[in-house]
């Protein structure tokens, strides 16, 4: 496949490329902002394509041409105020959606955050952070794409253990990003994760097989 990741440049973004190269069995497109972002990505070997997620649809549209597959990775950072959360973490995130299929890619991976689709269990010190996964993921849901929403945990930048657990609801607890970025890859290679939205933490469970039991 021909992997658009929209947030290539971000932690999980970087340890998707990464893994996509390995494979030797995808393309990775590494979705940036600015010129010197793509000529790092290029001294890599790595295709990549200028976009910003607070441009157009067209802009994104352009960028996912193409695309096999779509990825949206992308975050405002946590030192972001609700202003930029909105417009990275919810309207862009919708536009990636309404970009995608305007491209006609059909395949679209969501990073959300564990706990968004139950109110109660909202981030308390960043209420709009959540708002904006949740109200992300439900335009996804609704997008009529083949779609899988990877809910992760607290993450941590330890090297990744390649075992997980995953539920449609977990308690919260912390995943690496490595694991993250592998099972977005094990995602992308299992059908059976097309109309699923799941939690995903560490555990003792071989990621595939996680997935597998959802």
């Amino acid at each position: 496949m021909n992997v658009l990741i929209i947030g290539a440049n971000g932690q999980i973004g970087r340890h998707l490329v990464r893994k996509l190269q390995e494979s030797n069995k995808h393309n990775a497109i590494a979705m940036v902002r600015s010129d010197e972002q793509k000529a790092a990505f290029e001294e890599q070997g790595v295709q990549a394509v200028l976009a910003d997620l607070e441009g157009s649809i067209d802009e994104i549209a352009r960028a996912a041409e193409g695309a096999d597959a779509v990825v949206f990775t992308a975050g405002s950072g946590g030192h972001t105020g609700a202003d930029k959360t909105m417009m990275i973490d919810l309207d862009g995130a919708i536009k990636s959606v309404e970009a995608a299929k305007q491209a006609g890619v059909r395949r679209f991976i969501m990073v959300s955050a564990i706990g968004v689709h139950h109110r109660e269990l909202w981030m308390e010190s960043a209420p709009y952070y959540s708002a904006a996964k949740h109200y992300a993921d439900i335009w996804l849901e609704q997008s009529g794409l083949d779609y899988t929403i990877v809910r992760p945990g607290g993450l941590i930048n330890e090297p990744g253990t390649g075992k997980v657990t995953a539920a449609v609801d977990l308690e919260r607890g912390t995943i690496p990003r490595e694991d993250v970025a592998e099972a977005i890859l094990a995602s992308l290679e299992n059908p059976h994760t097309v109309g699923k939205a799941f939690d995903i933490i560490r555990g003792e469970t071989p990621i595939m097989e996680a997935l597998n039991a959802l």
